[in-house]
């Protein structure tokens, strides 16, 4: 004897639709904290790149005795610049400058207008002054 077939249970389109729904107020909802979150860790992120390079200049100019200039930039930091009596680098690990978390490089002064010298970057948007991820992140502040 053959036993009768179960009819197969499933969803209906109205249970669908209110199921799309509910995840599309809650992807409206949750995103932009997503972003808001990605973006302050972009910003903090900077803050410790440029503390961690300030930190390698003071190294520097232990070893050799001065920053480097301008013109030598952080590049000093990895390739002998070749007038530098004592140059014992690279000074960092990785054997490069580092990117700020946008993709651009950071900015270098010395003398500095608002210290010694003057590390930076200029933000998500790469231009002086801003709000939010958009702000400047420097190493005088």
């Amino acid at each position: 004897m053959i036993k009768p077939r179960r009819p197969v249970a499933g969803f209906t389109l109205v249970e669908l639709l209110v199921v799309l729904a509910i995840l599309g107020l809650l992807a409206g909802l949750v995103g932009p904290q997503v972003m808001k979150f990605l973006g302050s860790s972009k910003t903090k992120t900077a803050q410790l790149q440029i503390a961690d390079l300030a930190a390698t200049m003071d190294l520097y100019r232990l070893e050799v005795g001065r920053y480097p200039t301008s013109d030598e930039g952080l590049e000093a930091l990895v390739s002998d610049p070749g007038s530098v009596p004592n140059w014992n680098g690279p000074y960092l690990k990785k054997g490069k400058v580092p990117e700020d978390p946008w993709g651009n490089d950071y900015l270098y002064r010395f003398p500095g207008e608002h210290g010694t010298f003057e590390i930076w970057s200029l933000g998500a948007d790469g231009r002086e002054g801003g709000d939010g991820e958009n702000a400047d992140i420097t190493s005088w502040d």
